[in-house]
């Protein structure tokens, strides 16, 4: 296991190949849960946590069952199956364990079943981290630590966002300006930014 490569799978999912601002996935939850901080960051924890468990699932069942029985032509099946299936888990631990949490986060947690960038860390995992359907040297911690930089690459940007937003609602913004036109700009906006990490290399 190369920790020099871990370090780079960290900062690329979070700055230089951000899955919202630079990939252009998960847009939709984005654009519509950034409307104010608390919503930001409770749908960011559970972004991070389902990212992290669907690349750890989404490995198993690709490497032990797809693989083995030559089923690898339904990966994107299985793997919405598998994300779709995680996600009504979590929600009925968080209902029963935390119902407090629950309610907080009312319907953005089933959202995330929809929330392509989801799909897009478990397709990303297996087109870099393996060859020809065989895992690659550590590709297990590889992936794990992957999809959980994209959560926090995923929750950094909605976090921007629903403070730009909070703070904007203070400004005078002319009345067709206001609402998804503005918050479309302020995305490009930040897209732009972004792209000054692009050529950030880690030695």
């Amino acid at each position: 296991m190369d920790f020099g490569q871990l370090l780079a799978i960290v900062i690329g999912c979070i700055f230089v190949s951000n899955y919202v601002l630079m990939r252009y996935l998960g847009l939709c939850p984005f654009v519509g849960v950034s409307k104010d901080l608390d919503s930001a960051l409770g749908m960011g924890m559970a972004v991070i946590f389902v990212m992290t468990m669907a690349s750890l699932a989404t490995w198993l069942v690709y490497t032990y069952i797809l693989v083995p029985m030559g089923l690898v032509y339904l990966r994107t099946i299985a793997f919405i199956l598998v994300i779709a299936a995680l996600v009504q888990f979590v929600e009925m631990v968080l209902e029963k364990t935390s119902p407090v949490l629950h309610r907080s986060l009312g319907i953005y947690l089933p959202l995330i079943t929809t929330n392509c960038a989801v799909l897009g860390v478990a397709v990303v995992n297996v087109d870099e981290f393996m060859v020809a359907g065989i895992p690659r040297n550590a590709s297990f911690i590889y992936t794990v630590v992957n999809g959980f930089s994209a959560g926090v690459g995923f929750t950094l940007a909605l976090i921007l966002m629903a403070a730009i937003r909070e703070r904007i609602q203070l400004d005078a913004i002319p009345k067709p300006m206001q609402g998804i036109p503005i918050t479309f700009i302020l995305a490009a906006l930040m897209a732009l930014a972004f792209l000054g990490f692009t050529g950030l290399k880690i030695a």
